[in-house]
């Protein structure tokens, strides 16, 4: 298939358009888009009108801050609830609104939508990003019940461990997985239902999840442990960044 791919950085979206046609020899077209923004998506539409788009992954997500914070403690929260909203929820539904009639008239079609797994309970400290993330699992799943019958797969994706920029570049492990390979083994769950953790030890870390009483998971001490362990990978994680750069 060609490609289309959107994000905010042009930069970044043009390295990734040459890697992809460099390797599959298919066209990639870009767009670039803040879904932070308010408006966007007249634009968006406009540019993807004489496409037939047979696959839709909705992927773009953002955290309120790198750092976990209780609700009120986050930095101007009026313009952070905005851009979360934005971005996690509606950017999702307005692509899915814009795709989806296509796929419906053609009676064909996949739709991927990124969860997270934090969004297996009431997660503290990432309240708006875990409320906004059950949102896209319950959207997909309401969705795919409305148009399974027309031939169309909707799927909500909802991994724990990534190696990305989001997850402050945790290191590969048992669990955490780096973006490709992860795909790879989500890909293969892809008729396994509306949802899925996307990967046997995700799966089983979602039932893990859920086994240990709330009582636990939201205690003081657990939540405070969560902070202090965020903000020690992120200083590493920028500590390592600025070496790089300081390097001739």
């Amino acid at each position: 298939m060609n490609i289309v791919i959107m994000s905010r950085t042009k930069s970044t979206l043009d390295q990734v358009a040459k890697e992809i046609s460099n390797s599959t020899g298919q066209k990639v077209k870009v767009i670039v888009a803040d879904f932070t923004e308010e408006n966007i998506f007249g634009e968006i539409e406009e540019q993807l009108k004489d496409l037939c788009v047979g696959v839709l992954v909705n992927n773009v997500g953002i955290l309120p801050s790198f750092i976990p914070y209780r609700f009120l403690e986050s930095e101007d929260l009026d313009q952070t609830i905005t851009k979360v909203i934005n971005c996690n929820v509606k950017t999702m539904v307005k692509m899915c609104r814009m795709i989806l009639p296509h796929m419906e008239k053609r009676r064909k079609g996949v739709i991927v939508n990124i969860s997270s797994g934090i969004a297996s309970i009431p997660f503290p400290l990432y309240t708006l990003y875990a409320a906004s993330k059950i949102f896209v699992e319950r959207f997909s799943q309401g969705l795919q019940a409305e148009y399974e019958d027309r031939g169309i797969l909707i799927q909500a994706v909802a991994p724990f461990g990534i190696c990305t920029r989001m997850a402050g570049y945790q290191q590969p492990n048992s669990v955490t997985f780096l973006p490709e390979d992860f795909v790879k083994k989500s890909l293969q769950y892809l008729r396994a239902g509306n949802k899925t953790h996307g990967s046997i030890c995700h799966i089983v870390l979602g039932w893990l999840l859920q086994s240990i009483p709330l009582k636990v998971l939201h205690s003081d001490s657990l939540l405070q442990g969560i902070q202090n362990y965020v903000k020690k990978k992120t200083q590493k994680a920028a500590s390592r960044e600025t070496n790089k750069e300081d390097k001739p």
